[in-house]
């Protein structure tokens, strides 16, 4: 009986070795990657929105934020859309690689470990759905077609909560679930250059713009076109198709620096500075 209760007693120790600074290290990854994906993320969204309401075309507002960040480069960031981006990807990886962090602590687990459980999945959702609907509404607003800062509706804030939620589902947990098989099917020449992991953190938050893409336009078409029937020559449906084919393109051009480039550069900076404690 006493060696059952001692057994019972028995816990694993955490793993809070330099825990400080592995959250600090958690903190510059995700501020390394917000920084890096920020610029070309609030280009393209400034472009949909504008293009969406009808105030310049898409192409005529990405070259006009183009121009700007080239010409204007203090302006550009020190703009408040640059600033909403920022803040979003900040707290969005900053999540994600705390739960990696708790993880590692908890469990007695390597400090360069990262996990894809419901979790992450939660908490990253959590953080990504708040700071994204308070972007959202914010850029409605400013680059919508009213000039009044009329409240976004709740149709438009639960399609995009659809939206967000496909998104990083795609972006934080498939990639570690899809990689084990991509690297089995990859051939040698092709593992030189990008490993499974790192292809899949690409392909992933892309591939599923294709789906999340239409609830997007239907969110935007809300606010902007009132009292509009779905279906017609100039209803919702029809507007959201025409805008379908471009609006993904650029999404997916949008994704990959946001989720694909900042996902590798934050797991990569993560890895090397958690490494090195």
């Amino acid at each position: 009986m006493k060696e059952l209760r001692e057994s019972l007693t028995v816990t694993t120790p955490w793993n809070t070795s330099r825990l400080g600074l592995r959250v600090g290290v958690d903190a510059i990854a995700a501020a390394t990657s917000g920084v890096l994906v920020a610029p070309i993320v609030t280009m393209i969204d400034k472009g949909i929105m504008e293009n969406a309401s009808g105030r310049r075309t898409l192409g005529d507002s990405l070259k006009s934020s183009a121009q700007e960040l080239v010409t204007k480069p203090w302006r550009f960031v020190g703009s408040k859309p640059f600033a909403l981006i920022f803040c979003l990807y900040l707290g969005t990886y900053f999540t994600a690689n705390s739960i990696d962090t708790a993880s590692s602590t908890m469990n007695n687990k390597p400090v360069t470990e990262t996990t894809a459980g419901t979790p992450k999945f939660v908490a990253t959702s959590t953080a990504n759905l708040s700071l994204c609907l308070y972007k959202d509404n914010r850029f409605t607003q400013l680059f919508g077609s009213t000039s009044s800062s009329r409240p976004v509706p709740l149709p438009t804030f639960a399609l995009f909560t659809v939206r967000d939620c496909l998104t990083i589902f795609a972006s934080f947990n498939l990639p570690h679930v899809i990689a084990p098989q991509l690297e089995q099917k990859m051939g040698d020449e092709v593992k030189k250059y990008i490993g499974a992991a790192s292809m899949a953190q690409f392909v992933t938050p892309a591939a599923v713009q294709i789906v999340s893409t239409p609830l997007h336009l239907l969110g935007l078409d809300l606010y902007n076109r009132q009292g509009v029937r779905a279906f017609g020559q100039n209803g919702r449906v029809a507007r959201v198709m025409r805008d379908w084919v471009k609006s993904a393109f650029a999404r997916m051009g949008r994704i990959v620096p946001a989720f694909g480039i900042g996902g590798v550069v934050n797991t990569k900076v993560r890895g090397n500075l958690m490494g090195r404690l």
